[in-house]
């Protein structure tokens, strides 16, 4: 027995010196993409919280440290009153709209164009045109956000050439005049349908993919035992989509709070009339322009920090286990 486990030791230790040469041949492809990333994302973002410490201009390398002084002032000045917190309800309130429109429209256009046309053959199809529609509902993907801007602004035009206003005089509605984007209470929900048009094709396709991976036989049966389309979109579909779903709230969140570019191109004074569409991301532009770069700063970490508690919560609120088909 002695004389056997002797004899089978040389081979694992040389099984295991050559797992450990696999493993530092593997460890130096990773090393470049590692340091760049250290360099390129995570050094911007230590940084940040150095400058937010700070009295830095923007400019000027004569700094001094101020502690959390600029965190204070963003509380307890007018400050918070006036941007901060118009900016964080703005936010808050992009935050959930849209990624519930964007989801529950990409979930209905995807579930028409896989299983919602009429059945032939005794098994479930797609409403005709499907692969045009998707093309069709996906173009906004090809444009970039200052196209997007410049395209809407066209649309919600103040005079009779604007689109929104045209079709509106069809059907004997008055113009509005004063503009859609310059009415403080509505500019919020002009710049969130254009989120919601520009984004529901993407995830459109992305449930479509994820629909296309659940085996048409469960639908069969479904449709044998009786179910109508919606009790099979809300008890076969849904539930096997629940990671994609989850995954897409995420993103879309992350798209939600980063929303300055839009609010940037189509609203007047970029966040405005009357800071009626600010954002967190316009608060931190105004700060660098007016020469306040560690306020820019301190206003990023703290938007940094609601960015990953919200995602932390959503991940762990929609934990569940995985449904096996």
């Amino acid at each position: 027995m002695s004389d056997t486990a002797k004899v089978s030791a040389p081979p694992r230790r040389r099984k295991s010196a050559s797992k450990r040469r696999a493993n530092w041949f593997v460890a130096s492809f990773l090393v470049l993409p590692v340091a760049l990333y250290l360099i390129l994302v995570l050094s911007p973002f230590a940084q940040a919280f150095q400058f937010s410490m700070t009295n830095w201009n923007g400019t000027n390398p004569d700094y001094k440290f101020v502690g959390l002084e600029n965190f204070k002032k963003l509380f307890t000045s007018d400050l918070y009153s006036v941007y901060l917190i118009p900016a964080l309800k703005h936010n808050a309130i992009m935050l959930i709209v849209v990624p519930l429109a964007v989801i529950a429209l990409a979930l209905f256009f995807a579930f028409m164009l896989n299983v919602g046309g009429k059945s032939r053959g005794g098994r479930m199809r797609g409403v005709g045109g499907s692969a045009f529609y998707k093309i069709l509902f996906f173009f906004p993907q090809v444009l970039s956000v200052v196209m997007i801007g410049i395209l809407w602004q066209a649309i919600y035009r103040s005079d009779e050439y604007g689109l929104l206003n045209a079709l509106l005089a069809i059907f004997g509605v008055p113009l509005k005049s004063s503009g859609w984007v310059s009415d403080p209470s509505l500019v919020l929900v002009m710049v969130m349908i254009v989120m919601v048009w520009s984004s529901v094709g993407f995830y459109m396709v992305y449930f479509s993919s994820a629909m296309a991976s659940i085996p048409a036989e469960i639908y069969e049966a479904a449709m044998i035992d009786g179910s109508s389309r919606v009790q099979t979109f809300f008890k076969i579909t849904l539930p096997l989509l629940f990671d994609s779903i989850r995954t897409a709230w995420i993103y879309l969140g992350i798209i939600a709070l980063d929303g300055f570019a839009l609010v940037f191109i189509m609203t007047p004074q970029q966040g405005g009339p009357d800071h009626g569409s600010e954002v967190m991301g316009g608060v931190m532009y105004n700060f660098f322009s007016n020469g306040q770069a560690a306020m820019a700063c301190a206003v990023g970490v703290i938007l940094f920090f609601f960015t990953l508690t919200l995602m932390a919560l959503s991940m762990r609120l929609t934990r569940r286990e995985n449904v096996e088909l």
